[in-house]
Formats: C-alpha cells, structure tokens, sequence
C-alpha cells in the first residue's frame, strides 16, 4: 500500500488523482441501466480521458450542499472521536496495492483495520440514514474502494448533521463486506482501465495521423 503523506486538496494530491478512478467515483464507474452501462461510467471516462490528455484536473460542479459538507467534515471527525472515544489519523492518497492506475482518499483511518467515511449531509438526507440504520446504498461502492485500496477490513459511515438536537446530530454505522464483493469491483475496475487505454491509445494515433 502507497500511502503519501499529502494533505487531501493540495495540489501535489490533485496530481496524484489525476486522470485515475478513485473511490469517489466508484458510483459512476459501476453505473448500469437494464440494457448496459449507465451514462454515469461513460461521463467518467470522458472526464478521466481529458486529464489525461490536457494533465489537468477536470472541472466539476461544487454545490453550495457539498461545499458546507466540506466544511463541516472536520467537527463531524471531533464528534465521532468523542462519540466513539478513538483517535483518527489523516491520510493522502493510497494507491491500489497491484491496480496502479487506481486510489482513495479515505477521511480518516481508525487504527489497525477501520477507515472512517464521513457525510454532511441535507436534514432531510441525515434523518433518513438514521431512520433506516444502514449504511447508505449510493456510498458503498466508494467504502468498498477504500477497503481494496488500503487492505483494511470495515469502514464507519458517519453522518452528520449539527442543526438537530445534539441526541439526533451523529448517526455511526459499520459497514463490513465479504471480501468476494471487493474483488468483483476489482475486476470492474480492471475492466474499466482497460477500455480508458484503448480509447486514450485511439485519440493519441488520430493525432499523429
């Protein structure tokens, strides 16, 4: 496991990223409608053929929602220490042990074999986490990344939400998968690197044509 000692938004892990499929885009990666693949893998490859091609990051929207959560993620950590009464370490971006092309940003690593996984969510968005007590289908693909790439065995998803009643505000759950779920988004990933380099080789030749 490659574990740089970079602070997550710099530019030196903005370049670390660059033009690779990373946790926070395994949604997509993975994305399927009834006849194929889902627009959602398509735009990220495009996205990631760009970086590659320009060595530059891609421009992507940042709503005012995830610009607060953002901005939050630091008091949400501080709850969950208290809240669990452990110590979180920072980390950079770790890339997969043998897919190199490939990496996470996990928000914090709990000691030996957890990572912590931490969202700020909309009110509404929060309660129903808490109200269902699971972890949240649409980030599991991503919590499974973190554990390809780090070889850690749980994730803790962490919701947060400080405009609630301080009992409402943190909703903790574990998310451990079977590790034949790991190894099947392996794969996918694989599969999805190599159909990025056979269209990166195709734009390169058409340029020296």
């Amino acid at each position: 496991m490659r574990e740089p000692a970079m602070q997550q938004g710099s530019e030196e892990w903005l370049q670390a990223r660059l033009g690779l499929p990373t946790a926070s885009r395994m949604s997509d990666l993975l994305a399927r409608t009834k006849s194929g693949w889902g627009a959602g893998r398509q735009n990220l490859m495009s996205e990631l053929l760009c970086e590659r091609l320009t060595n530059q990051p891609y421009e992507r929207f940042v709503s005012g929602d995830m610009m607060r959560g953002m901005e939050l993620e630091s008091e949400a950590v501080v709850a969950y220490e208290i809240e669990a009464g452990e110590v979180t370490q920072t980390c950079g971006f770790i890339q997969h042990p043998w897919i190199k092309e490939s990496g996470a940003s996990p928000d914090r690593l709990i000691a030996d074999d957890g990572v912590l996984e931490v969202k700020c969510p909309k009110t509404a968005t929060h309660l129903k986490y808490l109200l269902d007590g699971e972890p949240p289908a649409d980030y599991i693909p991503q919590m499974v990344w973190q554990l390809a790439c780090t070889r850690r065995r749980w994730v803790n998803f962490v919701s947060y939400d400080p405009r609630l009643p301080e009992d409402l505000r943190l909703f903790i759950v574990r998310f451990e998968p079977n590790w034949s779920v790991v190894e099947q988004q392996e794969q996918a990933v694989e599969r999805f690197l190599y159909e990025l380099h056979e269209l990166e080789s195709k734009v390169r030749s058409r340029r020296r044509q």
